[in-house]
């Protein structure tokens, strides 16, 4: 019965109309919507004896311009065109465990009820001067991730990565492992078939009962797919302001970019960056912010935001835009996985923000330690397998050479506690005579 009222309360008793009086790659024009129509706002456009979804991209005194959702072949000059309005997404806790689709339509053959309060996809962070601090740290369950990364309740982490490295094995791993009272997990332009297979095999019947998962796939339009990130972090919100700890998990920021471009770049912005319009920054800004500690009184949202990088590279406009508003990010390494040891976390290249407040003067030792043999043992690589290392010129070379096979399996380690991973950590860095950790 509530649902059914807030659909009634949801629902326009004017409807307006316009008609098609342009179509051009892709884009069309209406006139007739003057006054009426927003950018954002949804049009219906009639073709035949179907109906196409489309959202306003664009707007002058004369038109209305249109990206429709899906083909518009067979639309003509004239043809009818009906203003839906605002779109708005209403969750509730009868979500969980179930996945939509960015409109909040299930995609599971079950009916859905909707919450009574719809909210808007573009929902404004909160007040800076009113957050909250970040958090206590999480337990994750893998080993480097408590220890020489850490992740707290209410931090962004990035997650970087090319295709086939193992990007969403780690994703779903978080999703079962990190404490949270909901996940709420985007899938963004992935490909269909990967959909039933990260559910009911990579993220299992375990880890379903607390996720919420929003999916556009590759196939669909770029409004759908850019629309999923901002859907699935509005279920986080509503969560969130309910009071809960919220786990957002986007795979991934890169195809959420790409879906802007294409969209920006057909509204008539122009190409920037390696084709990215400027207007993309803001856009990957604005959806970080969002998450992050809420105010006083609120839950948090603890966000992990994927990114793939090609051939590692850094330096692209997404990676770069991302690294900079976020605290800390994982970097997941070819190299790495392709010698097969998962997670392929590079540990030189990733850090978290998040320290040293998050651990103790002793563990915050132990890391550096970690990681000044890690590095040193990086910078001299090349030179260690092509055999020029000699033992005994360089102390410290020499230390990093004897704990890199340890601290490379300590890596791979998964513990039930964070006291468990320190432990194991501690006995990498300081027992000697031993042909490495055991695999857990």
């Amino acid at each position: 019965m509530e649902s059914i009222v807030a659909r009634m309360g949801q629902g326009s008793f004017v409807t307006h109309y316009g008609r098609v009086s342009a179509i051009r790659a892709g884009v069309v024009g209406l006139s007739g919507l003057g006054g009426r129509a927003s950018v954002g706002d949804r049009i219906s456009l009639k073709l035949d004896q179907r109906q196409i979804a489309g959202e306003v991209v664009a707007l002058s005194q004369r038109q209305t311009t249109v990206l429709a959702e899906g083909s518009i072949e067979g639309l003509s000059i004239g043809a009818e065109a009906q203003l839906i309005g605002a779109p708005a997404i209403a969750p509730c806790d009868a979500w969980i465990g179930r996945i939509v689709d960015p409109l909040g339509q299930p995609l599971d053959g079950r009916p859905l009820p909707r919450g009574s309060e719809p909210r808007s996809y573009r929902a404004t962070a909160p007040s800076a001067a009113g957050r909250k601090r970040l958090g206590a740290r999480l337990k994750t369950g893998l080993a480097v991730l408590d220890t020489m990364l850490p992740l707290v309740r209410g931090q962004r982490m990035g997650l970087f990565a090319g295709s086939g490295v193992g990007k969403s094995t780690l994703l779903s791993s978080l999703a079962r492992g990190i404490e949270a009272d909901v996940v709420v997990i985007a899938m963004i332009g992935e490909r269909g078939r990967e959909l039933r297979e990260f559910v009911e095999e990579t993220l299992g019947p375990d880890g379903m009962k607390r996720a919420i998962i929003v999916t556009a796939t590759s196939d669909q339009s770029p409004l759908m797919r850019r629309r999923c990130a901002w859907a699935a972090m509005s279920v986080a919100e509503h969560f969130r302001d309910q009071g809960r700890h919220v786990l957002f998990l986007a795979d991934s920021i890169t195809r959420f970019a790409e879906a802007h471009r294409e969209i920006a770049l057909s509204a008539g912005e122009s190409a920037s960056d390696r084709g990215f319009p400027p207007s993309t920054a803001n856009m990957i800004m604005a959806l970080a912010e969002r998450a992050g500690p809420g105010p006083d009184g609120a839950g948090d949202i603890t966000g992990i935001f994927s990114v793939l990088v090609a051939g590692s590279d850094m330096e692209e406009p997404i990676a770069d835009i991302l690294r900079g508003v976020l605290d800390g990010h994982v970097v997941l390494d070819r190299a790495i996985a392709e010698r097969g040891r998962f997670p392929a976390i590079d540990v030189v290249r990733s850090v978290s923000r998040s320290l040293p407040a998050a651990a103790s003067v002793k563990e915050n030792r132990q890391i550096a330690h970690a990681r000044a043999a890690l590095g040193a043992y990086a910078e001299s690589e090349l030179m260690i397998r092509a055999g020029l290392y000699s033992p005994g010129t360089d102390p410290k070379l020499d230390e990093a050479v004897k704990l890199y096979p340890r601290l490379d399996d300590f890596i791979t380690l998964r513990r039930d506690s964070v006291a468990d991973s320190f432990s194991a950590l501690g006995e990498a860095l300081t027992v000697a005579g031993r042909g490495g950790l055991a695999r857990s």
